[in-house]
């Protein structure tokens, strides 16, 4: 016997395990057939099927050509599992099994619907690109058949509800199928009516909650609309619910993970969001690329959760970018989990209806010039690594996103960035570059002075102007106006190091990183000069040791080293970084960074000369 797989990968295995190693396009076939009324179909149909973007003869020739490559890798097998005439090709149905049986399986209701719940959730062939039309057509009409009987197997399975464990089951399957169709009122209300749909449930379901969010469908090359109630189709933005992660395994922890499922069901009441379902939350939870799956599946909004002995931690994330626009922390003790799972449910439900509601008409501006968010997203995530190649092919892909959209507000911000990071990495005091920057600092406020980042930018350049003053009111303001975004509030924390008042930078840069804690290397160099200038050396060397890329702050790391007399750890970060810049001199260095107060300059020299600078 061999076993097709089409959920996941598509594979095909013999009943050991063993993989079959057929060709792509053969698998298709197999599985085209496998799907389809008849065991058999023509040579003509396949043809057609798999190389529809040729000529049909070509499209003949390939074919057989395939199956002779399956005859000639397949041992016999091929003569098990196929019936090849001059004319036809047909499936042995008795030597092929598929998980595909599981739709046409009968059984109890409940175990019908878990199964085939189950298997929906990996998606119907999802690690192959579909090189034609047909195929394309193809799996996405087995998607919504699927996707149908999905469907009918949870209406089947609605009388067996009182059974143990059943409610879990129904519930599972009535949020992936909101995922993929989030109007589809009726399983909205029966998911409401499973988990006993509290009074705060009720009300949200019945419209009395928080305000219902329509907005227009933009129009190709229009402006953004105002945020209405009408009756025409929604671009509904996506709000995906991370489980919760902890540092060590903790009993506690299975019981954040239930509540935060708890947590998607009350926000299900909200029509204006499409939210993800748990199974595919936790397997964005555990990709290594989170930012290119969240991309990938369009979704907005992130709501991000920890657990901790002091509770769960959460905090809602616009994508776009990446700005913590709502974050509250909450206690988890048993005794009153009850009680807390309402006050968790109803402020991120109001709280995720209040900040859509704000942040729509940005959504909408960011997708409505698909090309444009591509390239700024492009740029975003080089700017991760501050490393010269990084950051200048950053700078390229900024300006093909205003090439796209001329007044994007997000990529002068992102311009502006390249600009003063390019300065710190170079170390040569090049004003024309902060110059560069400040210019489009400026452009990004004058298209949106109501953005955080805008400012954010202004102020980081402020500072390196040597403006210190000007930069900690710029950064001030931009913390005023985004009071959770992270990468604000770790800017400004630099700028108090340079102010002297490196006590409140550690302190603020410390919230920065409770704010993000996968932090990013800029957060743990800026806590490192932080700890320097406090004479925390050994902090500030651990905090250099935290990070990924250590390019930038050798000279921090070598000077807080021979501070402590580390001798052969200084000149190992020395050689370091003068093998990034050679050219690097400690007195044309420090006339150049500003700092408000003389010590502080006098520290540094000091750590930099006996480190051998």
């Amino acid at each position: 016997m061999l076993h097709l797989q089409t959920f996941g990968d598509l594979r095909l295995t013999e009943t050991n395990g063993e993989l079959v190693r057929y060709p792509i396009k053969g698998l298709l076939m197999m599985a085209h057939i496998y799907a389809g009324a008849s065991p058999e179909l023509s040579r003509y149909e396949l043809a057609q099927f798999l190389w529809s973007d040729v000529e049909p003869e070509l499209a003949r020739l390939n074919l057989r050509k395939m199956l002779s490559r399956i005859r000639e890798m397949d041992g016999g097998r091929a003569e098990i599992a196929f019936d090849f005439t001059a004319t036809t090709v047909r499936l042995n149905m008795q030597a092929v099994s598929s998980d595909l049986d599981v739709f046409r399986a009968g059984g109890a209701p409940l175990d019908r619907l878990q199964a085939i719940a189950e298997l929906a959730q990996r998606g119907f062939i999802g690690n192959i690109k579909p090189a034609t039309k047909p195929i394309d057509a193809w799996i996405r009409a087995q998607r919504d058949t699927q996707a149908l009987q999905l469907r009918q197997a949870l209406l089947e399975a609605l009388p067996e509800v009182q059974k143990h464990g059943a409610a879990r089951i129904i519930s599972s399957a009535a949020l992936q199928i909101l995922e993929r169709d989030p109007n589809d009122e009726q399983v909205r209300a029966l998911l409401h009516q499973i988990s006993r749909g509290s009074s705060f449930s009720e009300r949200l379901a019945n419209g009395d909650g928080p305000p219902r969010v329509e907005v227009k469908r933009s129009e190709p090359g229009s402006q953004p609309t105002d945020i209405e109630s009408m009756s025409a189709p929604l671009i509904l933005p996506r709000l995906v619910l991370l489980p919760p992660t902890a540092k060590q395994a903790d009993a506690g922890l299975a019981l954040a993970n239930a509540l935060i499922e708890d947590v998607t069901i009350e926000l299900c009441a909200l029509r204006n969001i499409s939210i993800v379902a748990p199974h595919t939350a936790g397997q964005i939870r555990r990709d290594s690329e989170k930012a290119a799956v969240v991309a990938r599946h369009s979704i907005a909004y992130l709501l991000d959760t920890r657990f901790s002995e002091e509770g769960l931690f959460a905090q809602l994330i616009y994508f776009p970018t990446d700005e913590i626009i709502w974050a509250n922390r909450f206690a988890m003790n048993p005794d009153i989990l009850p009680r807390q799972r309402r006050v968790i449910a109803q402020q991120l439900t109001v709280s995720v209806a209040r900040e859509l509601a704000e942040n729509e008409e940005e959504r909408l501006r960011f997708e409505a010039n698909p090309g444009a968010y591509h390239a700024y997203l492009v740029g975003s995530s080089l700017m991760s690594k501050l490393t010269l190649p990084h950051i200048r092919r950053a700078r390229k892909a900024f300006k093909q996103s205003l090439s796209h959209k001329a007044d994007f507000s997000a990529s002068f911000t992102g311009l502006a960035r390249t600009f003063t990071s390019e300065w710190l990495v170079t170390a040569q005091g090049d004003n024309e570059l902060l110059h560069l920057a400040e210019q489009n600092a400026l452009r990004a406020i004058e298209r949106d002075p109501a953005s955080a980042a805008g400012h954010r930018e202004l102020g980081v350049t402020k500072l390196y102007l040597g403006d210190v003053d000007a930069s900690v009111a710029s950064l001030h303001l931009a913390e005023e106006l985004s009071p959770h975004f992270a990468d604000v509030i770790y800017s400004h924390a630099d700028t108090l190091v340079h102010a002297s008042r490196p006590g409140d930078a550690l302190a603020k840069i410390q919230r920065a990183i409770s704010l993000n804690p996968l932090a990013p290397d800029a957060y743990l160099w800026c806590a490192a000069g932080a700890s320097f200038f406090l004479e925390q050396y050994e902090e500030a060397i651990a905090y250099v040791e935290a990070m990924k890329d250590k390019a930038p702050a050798h000279r921090i790391a070598a000077a807080s080293c021979a501070m402590i007399g580390d001798r052969k750890r200084a000149l190992f970060h020395r050689q370091r970084a003068e093998s990034i810049n050679p050219v690097f001199d400690v007195e044309k260095w420090l006339a150049i960074v500003p700092f408000k107060e003389h010590w502080q300059k006098e520290l540094y020299r000091e750590g930099l000369l006996k480190a051998g600078f």
